[in-house]
């Protein structure tokens, strides 16, 4: 009988264990590799900021997409990548293993929500959807507007009009104040662009008071097409020093005293939004103008036009002298 070899023994006791490590790791290659059956298609994972990769790998457990959350955060730990994890909401299909799907949470893979701020809504309106909006992370859109400005480092006298109406899309989870940050640079990048290409001798001092008309252009507007002529009746009055008499400036000053029906008494009461008792411009805007509007009022048709009533049906009459237009209140307003 052979006598007893330690260095035998040390080499057979090596390549088991070899075998036994080859093994395991194909196991775990093989279930790095394999396919995650989601419960849904598309799975949707809102991660939180700050959240781990363990806790994550909790939530896939629970939800059936894993059964060894541990090995999820040995993957990424392994990688280097466990404490980079980005927050947002992901949305996962068919077909994804492990280490795409590390990838994608470390490469902030995440889906984008939107929210749109239609053309004319007010700042206040604005607000009251973005503070409702799920998705994003409330930090300024509930607070007061003086809040709200100072937190933007907007100086103007009102938020009114100081951001764009547009679709924005982001990452669910991000800060309302980022949103609100990126409407206001986007208004005053377009406002600043439109002011450089106004007519010359425009009734009009400054970008704000561009901004202001525009907003009441933007109210007055029920056709799109009528929105150059519209804007022209405006500007004429001015240039004559007529008052600008526009019912939704005066509405906007009624507040939420305004029950829908404008009234002869409304028209009298004196606001500081009244054009019908005040000369020239309203102190604010009164609603977030359009680019089509800006582009009106820095840049309106030559026209004969100082009066326009409505149709009826959206559309406006345009009016160079009074008789004509009170022939025209006549027939679409007194009918």
């Amino acid at each position: 009988m052979p006598g007893f070899s330690p260095l035998r023994f040390l080499l057979r006791t090596l390549a088991s264990l070899a075998v036994v490590l080859a093994a395991a790791g194909g196991v775990a290659w093989w279930w790095l590799g394999r396919p995650l059956a989601f419960p849904t298609t598309p799975y949707l994972l809102e991660v939180r900021p700050g959240a781990s990769v363990a806790s994550i790998g909790r939530r896939l457990a629970d939800d059936g997409v894993i059964a060894h959350p541990a090995i999820l955060s040995l993957y990424a730990r392994a990688k280097g990548v466990d404490r980079t994890v980005k927050a947002g909401q992901y949305a996962f299909d068919g077909g994804l293993d492990v280490a795409r799907l590390v990838a994608k949470l470390t490469q902030g893979d995440v889906t984008q929500t939107s929210i749109v701020f239609p053309e004319g809504v007010t700042a206040k309106e604005m607000l009251k959807r973005v503070a409702a909006e799920p998705s994003l992370a409330r930090t300024i859109a509930d607070r007061p507007e003086s809040d709200v400005a100072r937190a933007l480092g907007i100086e103007a006298p009102s938020l009114e009009g100081q951001f764009f109406p547009d679709t924005y899309f982001y990452a669910a989870g991000s800060p309302d104040r980022a949103l609100l940050a990126r409407a206001h640079r986007q208004l005053r990048e377009r406002l600043e662009a439109a002011w450089a290409r106004r007519q010359p001798a425009l009734p009009l001092a400054s970008p704000y008071e561009a901004l202001i008309l525009a907003s009441i252009v933007e109210k007055e507007t029920g056709r799109a097409a009528d929105r150059p002529a519209i804007a022209s009746v405006l500007v004429n009055r001015l240039k004559r020093g007529m008052r600008l008499q526009a019912d939704p400036t005066v509405i906007y000053g009624l507040g939420d005293a305004f029950d829908g029906n404008l009234r002869k008494r409304d028209l009298e009461a004196d606001t500081p939004y009244n054009t019908y008792t005040r000369d020239g411009l309203p102190p604010t805007p009164i609603a977030l103008p359009s680019q089509a509007s800006l582009d009106a009022v820095v840049d309106p048709p030559s026209t004969p036009y100082l009066y326009f009533v409505a149709r009826g049906d959206g559309t406006s009459e345009f009016s160079a002298t009074l008789a004509e237009h009170n022939r025209a209140v006549a027939r679409y307003q007194r009918r």
